[in-house]
């Protein structure tokens, strides 16, 4: 979800709000701050095994953690930060979703490196800092890599198939194996709200009870919404004859592939702030054309790898519901209309 793009606007941002600190509440304010500095370096200092730590200027950050690139013994590492209660299941979900990208070795993202509790609270995710540019030139290049992301489990699957037989490793056969079921091996955050990762055999019963009965049960507990209650209540019945006639295979999705979250640099694209879990690759394009960011060309080079299923913009629409809800639960009501408007067009 739109979250932590980075750039000049969050450092005004920073700066204004240190800013005020300062002058509303005086000399301790800012000495907080300064202190909270000190213990997130020392942190940094400590658990990185680095005598060198320099910032670099790089910062950025949105509505749900800030970040900051340092010099380190090491290399240049990139540093997001966030003081919720529930940040480090946030991070350790970012954590293991760039993990498991990464050894598909399909598209590029930051390495990840550490994630650090903070004395005082906050908690840290140490990554690999990446020199990024806005997706322009290597559009068409994402759409093909995402597309490999995708097709990546169901390859393992066929190649398990014709080997079924062999005994041992066959010669450049990686540890990755073949997952056959949908959810992740961990709790995921998509923005700060916690995804259920269950393993479920079935694509249609994991993605109604574990994305959009959460986001329901939330908005009830919120505001009670009888008319979003009534309205699922009819798409449930629905949801199943969405699906007819199609074999769905695990694909290991990023999960929050939105403008913000993909860039580039000289070697190709990058995505980043995953979601990850295993489910249809058709969700993944959900958000992508919410927001806008993404041109024909990935489109054209995305679906030459994976066509367009029969049904696929009902399927567009119902996947798009799940984060219209988790806007309305991040943000409040003014996605309400869009998440009902949904829920309608699909019940007709």
């Amino acid at each position: 979800m739109p979250s932590d793009s980075k750039g000049s606007v969050s450092r005004l941002l920073a700066a204004g709000l240190l800013q005020l600190l300062c002058s509303a509440r005086g000399p301790p304010a800012l000495a907080r701050v300064r202190s909270q500095g000190s213990s997130m370096e020392a942190a940094l200092k400590r658990e990185l095994g680095t005598s060198v730590l320099r910032p670099t200027g790089h910062s950025g950050g949105g509505c749900i953690s800030q970040g900051q690139s340092y010099d380190t013994d090491a290399g240049r590492v990139y540093v997001k930060s966030n003081s919720k209660a529930e940040a480090r299941r946030m991070f350790e979900g970012e954590m293991e979703s760039l993990s498991a990208i990464l050894q598909t070795q399909t598209v590029k993202v930051p390495k990840p490196i550490k994630v650090i509790d903070v004395p005082g609270g906050s908690t840290l995710f140490v990554m690999e800092h990446l020199e990024m540019r806005s997706l322009n030139r290597h559009s068409g290049k994402l759409g093909t890599q995402l597309a490999d992301l995708h097709l990546h489990n169901q390859k393992l699957g066929e190649k398990l198939k014709k080997e079924v037989n062999t005994v041992g490793k066959s010669e450049g056969q990686t540890d990755i194996q073949f997952v056959d079921r949908f959810g992740f091996h961990t709790v995921t955050c998509c923005g700060y709200l916690p995804q259920v990762n269950d393993w479920q055999n079935d694509w249609v019963t994991f993605y109604a009870r574990q994305r959009i009965q959460p986001q329901m049960d939330m908005v009830e507990k919120n505001s009670g919404d009888r008319e979003a209650r009534e309205l699922w209540a009819q798409l449930q019945l629905k949801i199943p004859s969405l699906f007819c006639d199609m074999e769905i295979v695990p694909a290991l999705l990023h999960g929050d592939l939105w403008g913000g979250n993909v860039a580039e640099d000289d070697s190709g694209p990058i995505i980043f702030d995953p979601a990850s879990f295993y489910g249809h690759s058709e969700y993944e394009l959900a958000i992508a054309g919410m927001f806008g960011g993404f041109s024909n060309s990935f489109y054209s080079a995305y679906h030459s790898k994976i066509p367009k299923a029969p049904g696929f913009e009902k399927r567009l629409k119902l996947y798009q519901l799940f984060h219209y809800m988790n806007h309305w639960n991040h943000f409040g009501s003014g996605y309400r209309g869009s998440s009902l408007n949904i829920m309608r067009n699909l019940v007709k």
